[in-house]
């Protein structure tokens, strides 16, 4: 597909069990040799919701590779939230194990454009709970030279109280859709995976010891508990960096088709292209 002169061209993994890792490239106009960026999407999103899609146009605008990806057990196959049996099972491990395997298929070139890939230059972009898959991602591959931080999570244990109470006591837990108007369904997989890898997700500690420059892009209009979440991973890893976006909320503003680009989207775009360009050129 041709998108004012950039682009893309989706791609679709098997990795058994009915599962599947599906996702779109977007390709620089100049292709030869140019650094890729992963874009993460986090708790209830998918690759073509919101700002994701755009955002891919304006890093491949800006001479990056930009992959956007549904993780396999997201609950999206072809549209929003069809595969809500796959939502209640995934895990931080899963998504993990996800990247794990688009790395592979990056350095094996089989992936759309990977022959032009520079895998020498890879960086992430993570929003909300896609930011602490990033930063745990990027600890453990030092192909990942840097990470954008979009309104995430600093403790990957957010469910609240009485939802983990439902999941603990009923085997499945439900949480709202507001946009789609669905339940949608969590099982104890989660919660487990959390107990059996506490250290490993341990989001303050692993900012504090990673090489993998981070920038935390932070609105300023988003929830109180992700704002002090950022204030933390500031605090706990000063050598990275924290950036406020003035009115800026979840989704730094942008809805759901995106028909209009707030001021705050591009606020938050224009700093992480500028973080990728001083740590990737």
């Amino acid at each position: 597909m041709l998108f004012d002169g950039i682009y893309s061209e989706s791609f679709s993994i098997s990795l058994g069990d009915d599962l599947f890792f599906r996702g779109e490239v977007h390709a620089p106009k100049d292709r030869a040799n140019k650094p890729v960026i992963l874009v993460c999407h986090g708790f209830k999103g998918h690759k073509d919701w919101n700002f994701f899609p755009r955002t891919a146009d304006e890093l491949a605008s800006n001479g990056y590779y930009a992959i956007r990806f549904n993780f396999s057990c997201n609950g999206v196959k072809d549209v929003d939230f069809d595969e809500l049996d796959k939502f209640a099972v995934n895990t931080y491990s899963r998504e993990l194990d996800d990247l794990a395997v688009l790395m592979e298929y990056m350095k094996e070139q089989k992936l759309p454009f990977s022959e032009q890939f520079d895998l020498e230059r890879v960086g992430m972009i993570g929003h909300s709970r896609g930011g602490a898959t990033s930063v745990i991602f990027a600890a453990e591959n030092p192909e990942v030279k840097g990470i954008a931080c979009w309104n995430g999570v600093s403790d990957v244990d957010f469910l609240n109280e009485d939802l983990k109470e439902d999941i603990c006591k009923n085997g499945t837990g439900y949480i709202a859709n507001k946009r789609t108007n669905q339940d949608m369904p969590l099982k104890s997989n989660i919660l487990e995976d959390i107990k059996n890898n506490k250290d490993r997700f341990n989001i303050l500690t692993t900012l504090k010891t990673m090489d993998a420059p981070v920038l935390i892009v932070q609105g300023d209009a988003d929830s109180e508990w992700l704002r002090k979440g950022a204030e933390k991973m500031n605090q706990a890893a000063p050598h990275h960096s924290l950036v406020i976006i003035e009115g800026g909320t979840h989704t730094f503003n942008a809805s759901h088709p995106l028909n209009e680009v707030p001021i705050q989207l591009n606020q938050a775009q224009d700093e992480t292209i500028n973080f990728f360009h001083n740590i990737l050129w």
